[in-house]
C-alpha cells in the first residue's frame, strides 16, 4: 500500500467527480403502492430533468410513462403529489401543459382534463363515485390563483366540480374508507402550513356533495400535518400543539394523543403528499420521527399505543408508504447513495429495489458525518453536520489547515441530515470541508426551535451560520482565512446576508439566491407571496426592515468574491435578484462571476448544469485563493479578477 501524497487541501484529485455525480443519478420519490406493485418516480437529469413514473414488481423494474410526458404539477409551484395509480392505471400531472393523463395498462396517455390555465394535485381516487378528488387551483381571473377543492369525473371537457372552498389553500383530501367522510386541510395567507393549518372533516352525500363541514383541529398557531383513515375508519393526524409535531386521532369527537414526545412526526409541507406515517393494519402505523436530529423508523401499536424503533441501516427515512405486508421508503445513509428500500413487516428485513445512483465509491475517499452542537448568538446553541476533509490518497503539508465550505439549506425550514450526498464528497475529497447548519429555523428540532427565525430571518441564520464557522476554527480544525458560504433559494439569501453583514467569510456562492427582499416581496408566487410577513415583517408597512436586511441596499459592505448560479425561468426568485448584485459587484471592482442556465427554473435538472454548478464553484475558489486543481476544468468568466 502506498503512502498518501503530499498536497495543499483543495488540490487533492479525486474519483468523485461531476461526471460521475450525474451520470446515472435520479432523483428518486413519489412511492405508490398499489396491490402487489410498487411505484416511484424518477427524476433524470440525463433526459433533461424528466420526471418519469416506474413500476416494480418481484425485482422487475419497468418505466410507465413515456417521454417525452414529465410527471410534475406546479400547484404551489413546487408541487408534490403529481400521480396516482388505480388497480394499475396510472392518473397523472404532466408538467408542460399541467393536464391531468389517465394511463391504464399497456395503454398511451390520454387527457382526463382540458387545456387551460388549471393545476391539479394530490388526488385520491374517490372508488364508490368513479371520480377523482384532488387539489385544483384555478389561474383564470385576476390576480392570485384561487385554490379550491374539486371533483374530477374523468370528463377530457371539464374542469371539475368545486367540493370545498374559501379558504387561501388546501391540501391533503382523504376520502374515509366508506366514502362517507371528507377530511382535509386548509390555511390562510399570511400563514405557511408550518405556522398554522386547519382540519376539517365533513359528511359526503350520495350525489358526491360535501355537507356539514366543521374544524376539528388546528388554528393559526397550531400546525396539522398529514391526516390519514386508518382501516377501520378512524382518522389520524399530526399536530404540533404541544411544540412538537405529534400523532394525535379523532376518536369519540375528541383528539386523543397516541405517544406524547419530544419529537417531530411531521414535516414542513412544501410539497403536496408527503407521508411519516401510513397503517399496516388497524391496530399497527408504522412511522418516522426524528429526535435531536436523528430519524428513526418505529412501530406504533394503535391500542397500547407502545412505540417501538425498528433497526434499519438508514439516518433519513423519506415517502414512507405502508401496505399489510411491507413499509417502502427512500431510505440514506452515510456511506451509500439514496434507495427505495422495502421493509417486510413480517420479519424487519430490508431490501433495496432502486439505488439513486449505481456509484460504489472506496471509503477511503468518503467523509463521515460529524454531528456537532455549537454556542451561537443570544446564549442558544445551534446544530450542523460537519464533513472533515477525507482522501486516502493525500494528506496536506503539516500546519495546514483546510479551507470550509459552509452550507446553509433552503426552505428556511428544511433540514440537513446525515446521509450519503455526492455533492459533499466531491468537496471533501478534494480537501474541502463541508459544514452543513441547521441554523434556527429549521426542523426537527420542534416548533420553538422553529419559530427562532420569526421575525429574524437574514439574522439568526446568518449568526448561527457564522459562529458555526468561527467555532470550527477555535477548535483548530480549518483555516479561518478561507471560509466560504453557499445556498440555494432561502439558503442563497443567507449566503449573500452572511457576505454582506458579516466579515466571517471570504467568498461565497449564491444559487437562485434572494438579494432584494422588497422585489422578492413584490415579485413571487401565491404560495409565498406572504411567507415575508413572519419571517420579517408585514410589507409594506415594515419596508424600513426589508431594506436594512437586502444585501443589495448594503452592497458598499459587501467586499469579497462571489458567483451566482441561475435560472432563466424561475418564478420564485426571478434573475433580475442575481442580476442587480453582479451589476453592483462589477461597479465596485470586486470578483464575481455570473452563470446562467437556459430553460431551468427554482433548481437545476439538468445533468450537464448540475456538473457545471460543481465544477465552476470549485474553479471560482481555485482563483479566488490561488490553488492547483488536480484536474481541468471548464474556466468560468471572473471580473475583476
Amino acid at each position: 500500500m502506498s503512502e498518501p501524497q503530499v498536497a495543499p487541501y483543495g488540490s487533492w484529485a479525486s474519483p468523485i467527480t461531476s461526471d460521475l455525480i450525474v451520470a446515472g443519478s435520479l432523483r428518486l420519490g413519489e412511492i405508490r403502492l398499489d396491490g402487489d406493485r410498487l411505484y416511484w418516480s424518477e427524476g433524470r437529469p440525463t433526459e433533461g430533468g424528466r420526471n418519469v413514473v416506474v413500476s416494480w414488481k418481484a425485482g422487475n423494474v419497468q418505466d410507465v410513462t413515456p417521454a417525452p410526458f414529465n410527471v410534475r404539477t406546479r400547484v404551489h409551484e413546487y408541487g408534490g403529489g403529481a400521480y396516482i395509480v388505480v388497480d394499475g392505471t396510472v392518473y397523472f400531472s404532466n408538467f408542460l401543459d399541467q393536464r391531468l393523463y389517465r394511463q391504464a395498462p399497456g395503454a398511451d396517455p390520454t387527457p382526463v382534463t382540458p387545456e387551460g390555465p388549471y393545476r391539479y394535485a394530490d388526488a385520491l381516487w374517490d372508488a364508490g363515485r368513479q371520480r377523482l378528488v384532488c387539489v385544483r387551483e384555478d389561474g383564470t381571473g385576476d390576480g392570485e390563483p384561487v385554490n379550491a377543492i374539486a371533483a374530477l369525473n374523468l370528463d377530457p371537457d371539464s374542469y371539475g366540480t368545486v367540493l370545498v372552498s374559501g379558504s387561501d389553500f388546501y391540501a391533503s383530501p382523504r376520502l374515509s374508507p366508506d366514502g362517507r367522510h371528507l377530511a382535509w386541510i386548509s390555511w390562510n395567507h399570511p400563514n405557511m402550513p408550518w405556522d398554522g393549518t386547519e382540519l376539517w372533516l365533513a359528511e359526503v352525500d350520495k350525489q358526491g356533495q360535501v355537507h356539514g363541514a366543521h374544524c376539528i383541529a388546528g388554528g393559526l398557531e397550531e400546525s396539522i400535518f398529514q391526516p390519514e383513515w386508518s382501516p377501520d375508519g378512524v382518522l389520524y393526524f399530526v399536530s404540533d400543539r404541544t411544540g412538537w409535531w405529534n400523532l394525535y386521532r379523532w376518536h369519540d369527537n375528541i383528539v386523543e394523543p397516541m405517544c406524547p414526545k419530544s419529537a417531530e412526526f411531521g414535516l414542513p409541507q412544501w410539497v403536496f403528499r408527503m407521508a411519516t406515517y401510513g397503517f399496516a393494519s388497524a391496530d399497527t402505523l408504522i412511522c418516522t420521527y426524528v429526535e435531536r436530529g436523528i430519524q428513526v423508523l418505529a412501530r406504533l401499536d394503535t391500542t397500547t399505543k407502545t412505540l417501538t424503533p425498528i433497526a434499519t441501516p438508514y439516518t433519513a427515512v423519506g415517502g414512507l408508504q405502508v401496505s399489510e405486508k411491507q413499509a417502502v421508503f427512500l431510505g440514506g445513509s452515510p456511506d451509500a447513495p439514496s434507495a427505495i428500500a422495502a421493509l417486510d413487516l413480517t420479519t424487519d428485513q430490508v431490501q433495496v429495489l432502486r439505488r439513486s445512483s449505481q456509484m460504489d465509491i472506496d471509503p477511503g475517499y468518503l467523509s463521515m458525518p460529524q454531528v456537532i452542537e455549537f454556542p451561537t448568538s443570544n446564549g442558544l446553541t445551534a446544530h450542523a453536520i460537519y464533513y472533515p476533509p477525507q482522501n486516502k490518497d493525500f494528506v496536506a503539508p503539516e500546519g495546514e489547515r483546510p479551507p470550509l465550505r459552509v452550507q446553509g439549506h433552503g426552505g428556511p425550514t428544511a433540514a440537513t441530515s446525515a446521509t450519503f450526498n455526492p455533492g459533499i464528497q466531491y468537496w471533501t475529497s478534494r480537501g474541502i470541508g463541508i459544514l452543513d447548519v441547521n441554523y434556527g429555523g429549521s426542523t426537527g428540532y420542534g416548533r420553538a426551535y422553529r419559530e427562532r427565525l420569526k421575525g429574524n430571518w437574514g439574522i439568526v441564520d446568518v449568526d448561527d451560520c457564522a459562529n458555526g464557522a468561527e467555532y470550527l476554527v477555535q477548535q483548530g480544525q480549518v483555516d479561518g482565512d478561507r471560509l466560504v458560504i453557499q445556498g440555494g433559494s432561502a439558503g442563497g439569501y443567507t449566503t449573500l446576508a452572511a457576505l454582506t453583514f458579516r466579515n466571517t467569510f471570504k467568498a461565497g456562492a449564491s444559487y437562485y439566491g434572494v438579494s432584494d427582499l422588497k422585489a422578492l416581496a413584490e415579485d413571487t408566487h401565491k404560495f409565498e407571496s406572504r411567507y415575508l410577513d413572519g419571517l420579517i415583517g408585514p410589507y409594506p408597512e415594515r419596508q424600513d426592515l426589508y431594506e436594512a436586511r437586502s444585501p443589495i441596499h448594503h452592497i458598499h459592505q459587501l467586499a469579497c468574491p462571489v458567483i451566482f448560479f441561475q435560472g432563466d425561468e424561475d418564478k420564485i426568485v426571478p434573475p433580475n435578484q442575481a442580476e442587480m448584485m453582479v451589476s453592483a459587484l462589477k461597479d465596485k471592482g470586486l470578483p464575481v462571476a455570473y452563470v446562467l442556465f437556459a430553460g431551468e427554473q427554482h433548481g437545476f435538472r439538468k445533468a450537464e448544469n448540475i456538473k457545471r454548478t460543481l465544477d465552476g464553484e470549485l474553479y471560482f475558489y481555485a482563483q479566488v485563493f490561488g490553488f492547483e486543481l488536480a484536474e481541468s476544468i471548464e474556466p468560468v468568466a471572473i471580473a475583476n479578477l
